[in-house]
């Protein structure tokens, strides 16, 4: 372990997420109980599953990407309750290093992605990841240099902020827009009340969420309003690597153990009308 971390949580590598609850969840709600509390400044090991919560394996096949339950994406660890944070102050998250675990996939789903309508058929390749590089025999004579960071990072709604976005949402379903409503199939926690009203983890918001800046690497600093006690921060969607977005909806994805350091900019959000993430690099 890193030394100079103090508290973490750790998971079962070898557990869907459904069977490790206590770790971590699925869904965005402000009623979601805190695994851990740590004090501003405290370094913090969170350990955290791929983007697909371990439904692709080594032996996995093409033919596995039609089978997907996309109800267990995103699995998150968290949340970890910031003390002293409250409702108008500026998360501050520095990652202080995200580490790979050895094997990662990339994946083409038909139907999704820019380039849909050209590449129709599914796509698996697997990566072998060691001393910095990715490499597949799947793609032969090709390495890809690490550059790891995770892609979903954000803190819990407000109640009130729940309600008006799934609203927001709701209507952009209907004008034929492209969005997740609440869905209680696969959701972890399973208490009816979470799992019926929970956001999902697909899109990005004014809490942070899955916005997959590849830029927030080992010390970038992200930033992110605080809109109730304890912030309640998760993360989780590692990447080994990814281009400027997904272009074919996945990245190099992995499980990672990622370190990250919290500090506190008191009533910063609220007193300078900050109202989406923003991240800063060195």
């Amino acid at each position: 372990m890193r030394e100079g971390i103090v508290k973490s949580i750790t998971i079962d590598r070898n557990k869907p997420l459904k069977e490790d609850a206590h770790t971590g969840h699925n869904r965005w709600h402000p009623c979601i109980e805190p695994k851990i509390e740590v004090l501003e400044g405290e370094e913090v090991l969170l350990e955290t599953r791929d983007a697909l919560d371990g439904q692709f394996q080594p032996n996995s096949k093409d033919s596995d990407i039609l089978e997907v339950d996309a109800g267990r994406v995103h699995p998150l660890t968290g949340p970890v309750y910031i003390s002293g944070a409250k409702p108008g102050d500026l998360l501050e998250v520095e990652f202080l290093d995200v580490i790979p675990q050895p094997y990662a996939f990339s994946a083409i789903m038909p139907g999704l992605g820019f380039l849909r309508d050209i590449f129709l058929d599914p796509f698996l390749v697997h990566w072998s990841i060691s001393q910095g590089w990715a490499h597949s025999d799947q793609i032969p004579g090709v390495r890809i240099p690490g550059a790891s960071f995770m892609g979903v990072s954000g803190v819990a709604p407000s109640p009130s902020e729940l309600t008006n976005w799934t609203i927001r949402e709701q209507e952009l379903i209907d004008r034929g827009g492209m969005c997740v409503p609440p869905n209680p199939q696969g959701a972890v926690p399973a208490n009816q009340d979470i799992a019926n009203t929970g956001l999902s983890t697909l899109p990005p918001r004014e809490s942070g969420g899955n916005f997959d800046v590849k830029q927030l690497t080992k010390g970038s600093k992200l930033f992110l309003p605080v809109s109730v006690d304890g912030a309640l921060f998760s993360t989780g969607d590692g990447h080994f690597a990814q281009g400027d977005g997904e272009v074919c909806v996945t990245a190099i994805e992995m499980g990672a153990s990622c370190v990250v350091r919290f500090n506190l900019h008191k009533d910063r959000a609220r007193s300078k009308n900050i109202r989406w993430p923003r991240f800063s690099r060195n």
